[in-house]
């Protein structure tokens, strides 16, 4: 049977406006799955310490709202399922994703976001320091689930000068893995040493543009001092060489 004009024109519309709906042609349906999401009950914390480094004081109570933060550090396979490349220096599909820039990862969430219908982002440090000290859950360690870093972490002592498959380490409180380690994790924050000086007590993030953006956690080439969780940095330019890569957010 022949098709009028006017249907088949109509056909060919719709089909076109469902590609355009799909969002980007280097990932589609077949390919993604969505990143392992675990709640975060909001609360109050103390944030920050008293002792160490200047950028960290002063200790300050805090109060979060409820969220969701993956498991992992986003993988070079789902990176590579949504962006269509993976340059990372340490080729695995499941280690986190690493040589990516703030832009790269902003283009990322968006592709996600678009493809899933969901708002992912990154977390603010607030919620990072919060997620890595275990929450509600919180038993008080200095690392992300432990005092002994080698339990949770691969660092500058046991790394052997690369990044690891992720979910390797034992887990945190909330069951949480490497947020101590293996990559430096990219916060939604501008850095600025003083933040804490002045900062909200509710939700705080420091929104104001700078030069750098906040990371925590640490990398494959920190040593100790630097996966506390109370540890703050800023993502100079070395951290998207090899050893900085993220982990997602949703709100409630």
């Amino acid at each position: 049977m022949k098709i009028p004009v006017f249907l088949s024109l109509l056909l060919f519309a719709e089909c076109v406006s469902g590609q355009v709906a799909k969002g980007d042609s280097s990932y589609s349906s077949s390919n993604i799955t969505e990143p392992k999401m675990q709640r975060v009950d909001g609360g109050s914390f103390t944030m920050g310490s008293n002792d160490g480094p200047q950028n960290g004081q002063p200790a300050h109570i805090i109060r979060l709202e409820t969220f969701y933060i993956g498991v992992y550090e986003v993988t070079q396979s789902l990176w590579q399922a949504v962006m269509g490349y993976n340059h990372s220096q340490f080729k695995c599909n499941d280690c986190p994703v690493e040589q990516v820039s703030p832009k790269q990862i902003r283009a990322f969430i968006k592709k996600l976001n678009q493809h899933t219908g969901k708002h992912y982002r990154l977390p603010t440090e607030a919620e990072w320091e919060y997620a890595a000290s275990g929450g509600n859950k919180s038993l008080g360690y200095k690392y992300s689930g432990s005092n002994r870093l080698d339990d949770v972490a691969w660092f500058v002592a046991n790394a052997e000068n690369k990044t690891h498959p992720v979910g390797q380490k034992k887990p945190n409180e909330l069951g949480l893995y490497d947020m101590s380690g293996n990559v430096w994790e990219i916060c939604g924050d501008w850095y600025r040493a003083s933040f804490y000086k002045n900062s909200s007590a509710f939700n705080p993030q420091n929104n104001k543009r700078a030069f750098f953006k906040v990371v925590r956690g640490g990398s494959w080439r920190s040593p100790e001092e630097r996966c506390y969780n109370k540890a703050r940095n800023r993502n100079i330019h070395d951290h998207h060489r090899g050893n900085g890569g993220f982990r997602l957010v949703l709100g409630i």
